[in-house]
């Protein structure tokens, strides 16, 4: 605790200290940019006094909402001048007396014709903040080519990725959709990198969004063109760490006035070596009291993704888009687990060496169709979609299980096992959003949102007898799982004081969703059936302190709902000494939520930091338990209540032309009340945890960039101890080749091979400590072309990246 009040307070410090620092008031000119009905993106803002225009006073990029400001402006008479590639450039005179002045909406115009002659100098801004979150650009990430969206989360700021792929937000899972839609791509190893387009994380969700987002939302925005004309790319990648490893993606796109055609490819294949080591202790057992085990791990993965997008705008106010994406995974593991069990006296009790090969086949297809209808007011819109997601999982297991004496000798002969764990699933969205405008200050959302889950196990263990192989009814069974879930929402959003550069901004908003949902196994073993509605209110209020510098309250309350891996019943045996399965039982978590954020942009520096506060009741989380048998069950559980406070910071800096960084710090504490659980004084009742990461970049020469990326995660409290800290540093490069349309790239993970997972356990019936390596270091390769018919490569340099 005192050293969480250090925390806190140097926090305060830093914040006192950059309000009299930065207080002083500097001249300013804004606006938003659109092209007549949404906020245009990277727009060069250039401003030239009129008495030498050969000079520049001022220079900025417009933002992810349309928004630029130039500062530290001297009264003059200037020329205005706003480009970007596909639009006609505009020069506009402007008489400046100081101040700070508010040009409004300015709508740019598309011209084709100008494509030939325009160079863009600038470059996708890595982090972009937006009034929930912030937007990652996945363009300025060369560290983690030839990675998957996992590997591409560990370079994010404020997102925490352990060694397992594990990922979290502020202490939590948070929610993830793809383009903004539930997906049945739920592993995030299933997309590659290569096909990521930008990463948005919402801390703050209003009431718009689903309430099952107790830490916040990562939305995955995939790669789609929307440049006129016919464009492409390819890239290719090769590396290796304890195993050789490649990747490809090829990008194709051609567009019209009317038409837009799009199509993707991309595929990954590697090698991976794993080593875990296990020691646990069961205090009141005697004959399986020490047990040491170590496993081996060698496995070969596969993943391909297709994507097909074609859209059709008919006029200005209507536009339709269809996207298909199919998605084939495929892993190969085969595992050898030795275990030596010894008495309370350290005597020999048994040995055996337990081998798998799991072979797991997953193809996943996702349909979308999407209306878009804008109205002569830009502050009415109507949007609706309907998507369907269909996912097919096999996986089957062969086991062959070898006991041994003292002396290292096969006791009798292997026992045999065959298990197959088959998973079909659908998730279905049908969704109308429609916002529209209520008085000239506010503005009002709504909508509804179905979401429809079919989801349906079936888990078969099978026993060598006699020469065959014999099910075993006690260890098989289905599991099927059906869910509706309806919402509707209203938010009002609104703003005291001038229309472009408000004082108050405030929203608030109500969710209802209905919740139905029913599972059961197929001998009965396990069911249940849940029905209710929950009301989920949010609301914000931001104070505008100066155009670049505002404070921000925000309310929500929220839910957790368990997911099908927390639900499905299954026992997953191939560790037997250390099962793990769902819980079908378990209580969603209701969580209220508040924050207070801290958001300052200077012409090199940008400045946010959020204290928040979460409590939820009826909490989930892994628990272990020490059966009779000697064997340690790890399943979810309803463990009470928790209590989580913190600090999170983001600071981006460019100090130098050649030099940029960004900083972030998350910092919680946890008090957790167990009384949901037997054996409650096992539970670790607070825990402090935190962790950051930085990421450098550096421009050395013309073309060429070079990314360090390090990132640390202190120990994190589990209910019954904790896991160990993680630290990793990535490094990626860059050159840009011939005209700046083919690049070559080096990428080197975990640098310093630190990268490993485990934790820690103690408890009154028994303690464990377990770690995981895997070959994380590596070293890939890459070369990316792109290609445009009708205009210069090195213009694509903004607009359509291959990175």
């Amino acid at each position: 605790m005192k050293k969480w009040k250090q925390n806190l307070l140097a926090a305060i410090i830093l914040f006192v200290i950059s309000q009299y620092s930065f207080s002083q008031k500097t001249n300013s000119i804004n606006g938003i940019i659109t092209d007549g009905k949404t906020p245009i993106e990277f727009v060069d803002v250039v401003l030239k006094p009129v008495s030498d225009t050969t000079k520049t006073a001022a220079y900025a990029i417009t933002d992810a909402s349309g928004k630029f400001i130039l500062e530290n402006i001297d009264p003059a008479d200037y020329i205005l001048k706003f480009r970007l590639i596909g639009f006609k450039t505009i020069n506009q005179k402007i008489k400046y007396s100081g101040s700070t002045a508010a040009l409004g909406n300015i709508v740019l115009q598309e011209d084709a014709n100008l494509l030939n002659t325009v160079v863009v100098k600038s470059e996708k801004k890595q982090i972009q903040k937006t009034a929930e979150g912030f937007v990652f650009n996945a363009v300025s990430n060369i560290s983690q080519s030839g990675g998957t969206a996992t590997d591409m989360l560990k370079s994010i700021p404020t997102v925490a990725v352990d060694a397992e792929g594990g990922i979290t937000l502020r202490g939590k899972s948070p929610m993830i959709l793809i383009n903004g839609k539930n997906s049945a791509i739920t592993n995030m190893d299933q997309i590659a990198a290569s096909s990521i387009e930008s990463i948005e994380i919402i801390t703050n969700p209003t009431a718009k969004y689903d309430a099952n987002a107790e830490s916040g939302i990562i939305n995955i925005k995939l790669k789609k063109n929307n440049l006129s004309g016919t464009n492409g790319a390819v890239a290719l990648g090769a590396g290796f760490g304890a195993k050789g490893r490649v990747n490809s993606s090829a990008l194709f796109n051609h567009k019209t006035e009317k038409w837009n055609f799009g199509l993707g490819y991309d595929n990954r294949f590697a090698g991976r070596t794993k080593k875990i080591n296990a020691d646990r202790t069961n205090y009141f057992i005697n004959d399986e009291h020490y047990i040491h085990q170590n496993r081996n791990d060698e496995r070969t993965e596969g993943l391909q993704n297709l994507k097909l997008n074609i859209d059709f705008s008919p006029n200005e106010k209507n536009s339709f888009s269809f996207e298909a994406l199919g998605n084939i995974e495929t892993q190969d593991n085969d595992e050898t687990l030795y275990t030596q069990v010894n008495t309370s006296a350290n005597a020999f009790f048994s040995n055996n060496r337990r081998h798998s090969l799991e072979l797991e086949r997953s193809k996943v297809g996702e349909l979308a169709f999407t209306y878009d209808r804008k109205f002569s007011d830009e502050r009415k819109n109507l949007n609706t979609s309907i998507t369907s997601s269909f996912g097919k999982h096999r996986e089957n297991t062969d086991i062959d299980t070898y006991n041994y004496d003292e002396y290292q000798q096969q006791i009798d002969g292997a026992l045999l096992q065959r298990t197959h764990n088959y998973e079909n699933q659908n998730i279905s969205n049908a969704i109308v959003n429609y916002t529209f405008p209520i008085s000239e200050k506010s503005i009002i959302e709504t909508g509804y949102k179905g979401t429809f889950r079919f989801f349906n196990s079936d888990f078969e263990s099978a026993d060598m007898i006699n020469g065959e192989y014999v099910v075993n009814p006690l260890a098989s069974n289905t599991f099927k799982f059906n869910e509706q879930i309806n919402a509707v929402y209203g938010l009002m959003n609104s703003y005291i004081g001038d229309s472009e550069n408000p004082k108050w901004k405030y929203n608030l908003g109500l969710r209802a969703e209905n919740v139905s949902n029913t599972g059961a196994t197929q001998n009965n073993s396990d069911r249940f059936n849940n029905d209710y509605l929950k009301i989920f209110p949010s609301a914000s209020l931001q104070l505008n302190l100066k155009p670049e510098e505002f404070i921000k309250l925000n309310y929500s309350k929220r839910i957790n709902r368990p997911d099908l891996d927390d639900l499905n019943p299954f026992i997953d045996i191939t560790d037997a000494l250390n099962p793990h399965g769902g819980n079908p039982y378990l209580k969603p978590e209701i969580i209220h939520i508040a924050e207070i954020s801290y958001n300052k942009n200077w012409k090199n520096y940008s400045f946010s930091t959020n204290a928040f506060y979460r409590n939820a009741t009826d909490a989930i989380r892994q628990y272990a338990q020490l059966l009779d048998n000697g064997v340690v069950l790890l399943q979810p559980q309803n463990i009470g209540s928790t209590v989580t406070y913190g600090l999170e910071t983001i600071f981006s800096l460019k100090p130098v032309g050649f030099y940029d960084a960004n900083i972030s710090l998350t910092a919680f504490q946890q008090n957790i009340n167990a009384n949901n659980l037997p054996q409650a004084e096992d539970v670790v009742s607070n825990a402090f945890s935190w962790y950051g990461k930085v990421i450098n970049n550096f421009v050395p020469w013309k073309g060429g960039k070079l990314q360090i990326i390090g990132n640390y995660n202190s120990a994190v409290a589990t209910p019954q101890g904790k896991r160990i800290p993680i630290y990793n540093v990535d490094m990626g490069f860059q050159q840009k080749l011939g005209k700046g349309n083919a690049r070559l790239g080096l990428v080197v993970t975990d640098m310093f091979n630190t990268l490993e997972s485990g934790y820690k356990n103690n408890t009154l019936l028994f303690s464990n400590h377990r770690t995981n390596k895997s070959d994380t270091r590596a070293l890939m390769v890459t070369f990316a072309y792109t290609f445009r018919s009708d205009f210069k490569e090195k213009l694509l340099e903004n607009q359509f990246s291959t990175e």
